[in-house]
């Protein structure tokens, strides 16, 4: 009889986790832990959208450059291969517009001072040049600081999670480890939600800067060669 109470007691006992189940953390936290994480998570999520949008701009971006390059340097009348190109989003065609349209002013009324004339025409190739990159690496700042300031929020959340959890110590006057576990593997999931959302971020962030300043130097060394060009034509005039 006793035998049979005790097997009927332990199958009726629950069964203790034997793996993490992230949502059902989630679901125990306390309300503070509980809009921690939502928040890492909603940015986490925003971030991979910046991480993929970004990424497809520059793939895209620098394929068109390597296509119009061919044809300019192939083409034997510049300004028909860039009206061929008007409508279409070519940072280089941009570039080439901004400069030949500075070397038309330059010419006007024929060129007294050369030198002058090419320093205009590379400061306008310049200025076209950063406002390009600056396009594209616009929005890689939310990556930079969604990396630097999610382990903190997620932190944040930890230590929040944790004096609750001493709170039901001194609640309960019980500090067995069954009182005090429950809330602080809640709290610790909110510094992992952290590093969850920071790590990819940070990686996407120096890979996509080093893209951007790869596609920098691509659109600076086609307007050197372009200003190299025009300087020729300048000192014919």
């Amino acid at each position: 009889m006793i035998l049979s109470d005790l097997l009927a007691a332990a199958a009726t006992m629950p069964v203790p986790p034997t793996r993490l189940e992230p949502v059902k953390l989630f679901m125990d936290a306390d309300i503070v832990v509980k809009a921690v994480m939502a928040a890492l998570l909603l940015a986490s999520i925003w971030s991979w959208m910046i991480i993929i949008s970004v990424a497809m701009k520059i793939g895209g971006a620098k394929k068109r450059a390597r296509k119009f390059e061919q044809d300019f340097w192939a083409s034997e009348n510049y300004e028909e291969t860039l009206d061929a190109y008007r409508n279409q989003d070519v940072a280089p065609a941009r570039i080439a517009w901004g400069a030949i349209t500075e070397w038309k002013k330059s010419t006007k009324g024929g060129v007294k001072d050369v030198r002058g004339a090419q320093g205009r025409i590379a400061a306008v190739m310049d200025s076209h040049v950063a406002e390009e990159a600056d396009r594209l690496a616009g929005r890689l700042t939310f990556l930079a600081t969604l990396g630097s300031v999610a382990p903190f929020v997620g932190l944040f959340g930890t230590v929040w999670g944790i004096m609750n959890s001493f709170f039901q110590i001194g609640a309960q006057n019980n500090s067995s480890l069954a009182v005090v576990a429950p809330g602080i593997s809640e709290a610790l999931f909110a510094t992992a939600i952290g590093l969850f959302a920071a790590i990819p971020a940070v990686i996407a962030y120096n890979r996509l800067s080093a893209s951007v300043n790869r596609y920098e130097a691509i659109l600076q060394r086609f307007a050197d060669r372009f200003n190299a060009n025009l300087g020729r034509e300048l000192e014919r005039v």
